[in-house]
């Protein structure tokens, strides 16, 4: 896995330029990587993890002009393209993902708060990332544009995964018809929540399921019992969909689903319901696999946006000059992906961020270095 990352990062083009380039920006790059897995979060804390780790960095770096400084760190990731960063990301993680079949993929964003520049008036960065639920690795992710949103970053983050034979999930700010035009280009299959923002297709749907949902003979249900409380989540699905308005156009568009939650505290009579509809792009879905996938899409917000903020406290990182923002989210993500396929120990990501501080040995575990 290391010698992987140093392979990708030397496939990216150096943005300095004649005396700027001092340091090699591969060799720079992995210790970036190596100082946020170690639990480092700036400039200056790089290069502190630098200089107490120099005798082993020049294990396995040359090191040549020895450990850059923080500016020098802080010039190179401001200049840095947050596009090929992440297009370096996205090679890497498909050398480590193992295939599977009908995997689903959530996308979801994510906005980092201390990112907003009040004095620039430069508002927070706002991540759509890729995470393949069975394999619980990030596949990739998008920068929405400062005068855009979830809608333009999709499509770009779509175009960079390999999401062949998968079911991709978004919210319902994703249910788009190019969105979904550009996950069947893809090859894979949607299961996109309807909501009020697609207004003609909700009030078709919705009124077809108050009228007819008894009636469907395709249905799943599953019930949990945690955190205290009883849940019972009922699917019904529907593929005989002609009488749909034909110009809402929606391509491979295979049926129609409503899930239905109900929630009771344990102990209490007191019931909560909630209601959701779906489309799907898939005649062999069932209404167990569409259930499933949509408890799944969940693993994002869970395995990976509460990890940024609890174990990587992204929330409050105040890097942000220029690109850093976006880059550190990537450098987040590399580390996270490393921490997952390290299967020795049952810990959490911030708990074996700090054995890695603690130990080069298992450092080098994780980096996959015998």
């Amino acid at each position: 896995m290391y010698q992987g990352i140093v392979n990708i990062f030397r496939e990216i083009n150096d943005p300095r330029r004649g005396n700027a380039i001092i340091y090699d920006l591969a060799e720079t790059l992995v210790i970036a990587v190596l100082a946020i897995l170690c639990g480092m979060e700036s400039f200056v804390e790089m290069e502190m993890f630098g200089n107490e780790r120099e005798s082993w960095l020049r294990k396995f770096l040359k090191l040549e002009r020895g450990i850059p400084s923080h500016d020098t760190f802080g010039d190179i990731f401001a200049a840095l393209d947050p596009e090929a960063f992440g297009l370096a990301f996205t090679k890497w993680v498909e050398t480590l993902r193992k295939k599977v079949c009908g995997e689903v993929v959530a996308l979801d964003g994510k906005t980092i708060r201390a990112s907003m520049d009040t004095a620039r008036k430069k508002k927070a960065v706002h991540i759509v990332s890729a995470w393949a639920v069975s394999n619980r690795l990030v596949l990739g992710q998008v920068a929405t544009e400062e005068k855009s949103n979830e809608i333009t970053a999709i499509p770009q983050l779509l175009e960079m995964l390999e999401i062949k034979g998968c079911i991709v999930t978004i919210d319902a700010i994703g249910t788009q018809r190019k969105i979904a035009e550009k996950i069947i280009d893809k090859g894979a299959d949607y299961i996109l929540p309807v909501k009020k923002n697609q207004e003609t297709l909700y009030n078709d749907v919705e009124l077809f399921f108050q009228t007819f949902a008894k009636q469907l003979p395709e249905t799943a249900e599953t019930i949990e019992k945690s955190h205290g409380r009883l849940e019972k989540r009922t699917c019904v699905i529907c593929k005989d969909i002609d009488w749909l308005d034909p110009e809402e156009n929606w391509k491979a568009l295979a049926g129609i689903g409503m899930i239905t939650s109900t929630r009771q505290k344990i102990g209490t009579d007191v019931l909560e319901t909630d209601t959701q509809y779906v489309i799907f792009s898939n005649l062999d879905f069932t209404a167990e696999q569409v259930l499933s996938a949509k408890r799944e899409h969940w693993g994002i917000e869970n395995s990976l946006h509460w990890s940024l903020d609890v174990a990587y406290r992204e929330d409050q990182c105040r890097v942000r000059i220029e690109n850093a923002a976006k880059l550190f989210n990537i450098l987040r993500h590399f580390t996270m992906n490393l921490l997952r396929l390290e299967s020795s120990s049952s810990y959490g990501i911030a708990v074996k961020r700090r054995r890695c501080a603690l130990s080069t040995q298992y450092l080098e575990s994780v980096l996959g270095i015998s």
